[in-house]
């Protein structure tokens, strides 16, 4: 068999849980790309794909990230290509797709089986939905990624695997073409394998109200926001939305945030930065 997620961090979990049951063998591929934010209209097409490829290229330019280093690495089409020869030359081969309960893993999925009509009865799918686990501390809990999940739960979570049905590949890429025509920003889960569309801002108010009248270094206020959202997004989308905020006059950053994540500073706006001077000097003494 062939394991597919959709995370760079399920890689290593999902490696130990094949090693303590090698009924599991087989290599683990990942697909690259968050397909649950970003233009995705025409994706299957060379100037959709173009597109994309742009867009995220305007995203990590502001970044402290090498755009070039990483757009080169990200080919999630030469992976499915890759899939499918492995497929077509061993008829016995299964693609296992396993999925947490998030929009990044459910939109990789939407945008991968729609590419895998042909192999209906080969692709198997194991999406961990609402389900309880036991995390190091011995409590019930429930995941909303893989990558929380300790290896040995995965053999239990093994037991959930089913066949992708003939009506859900007939289904879920009519599911993925509305949300290319809709060609939101922002894609979110709200329950199942329900998507939802968002425009950019939808991640606004959990940036500002993270945010202080002090300055806070990028990598500290970067980290603060991620983790206090209840729904997850990137690092590169956060940047992305504190550089919109700061042209809006709404934020402030002051430094490269293409040099490194310590290397700019950002607050929220001050309507009168002389009081916010004064206040300042007084929370120091």
């Amino acid at each position: 068999m062939i394991h597919l997620v959709f995370q760079e961090a399920d890689i290593d979990v999902l490696k130990k849980a094949i090693e303590l049951d090698e009924s599991l063998a087989g290599e683990v591929e990942l697909i690259r790309d968050d397909y649950a934010v970003g233009p995705i209209t025409r994706i299957y097409e060379a100037e959709g794909y173009q597109q994309r490829r742009d867009w995220w290229k305007s995203l990590l330019d502001l970044s402290p990230y090498d755009s070039e280093g990483l757009m080169g690495m990200v080919d999630d089409r030469m992976t499915v290509h890759q899939l499918k020869k492995e497929l077509d030359e061993n008829g016995r081969q299964e693609l296992w797709i396993w999925m947490g309960q998030n929009a990044h893993d459910v939109c990789g999925y939407y945008w991968l089986v729609s590419q895998l009509a042909d192999y209906q009865g080969r692709i198997v799918v194991l999406y961990l939905n609402n389900l309880p686990f036991i995390n190091e501390k011995g409590n019930i809990f429930y995941p909303t990624t893989l990558h929380e999940i300790q290896p040995r739960e995965f053999l239990k979570a093994k037991k959930l695997n089913r066949k992708v049905t003939l009506s859900e590949f007939e289904v879920d890429p009519d599911e993925w073409r509305r949300l290319m025509d809709e060609n939101a920003t922002v894609r979110l889960l709200e329950g199942g394998k329900k998507i939802v569309s968002r425009d950019a801002r939808f991640y606004d108010d959990d940036i500002i109200k993270n945010l202080g009248k002090e300055w806070q270094k990028g990598h500290r206020a970067i980290s603060n926001i991620l983790g206090k959202m209840k729904v997850k997004t990137g690092d590169v989308f956060v940047l992305w939305r504190l550089t919109q905020l700061a042209a809006e006059e709404k934020i402030e950053i002051n430094g490269d945030t293409a040099k490194g994540w310590k290397d700019f500073d950002v607050r929220l706006k001050s309507a009168a930065p002389e009081l916010a001077e004064t206040a300042n000097n007084d929370n120091a003494s």
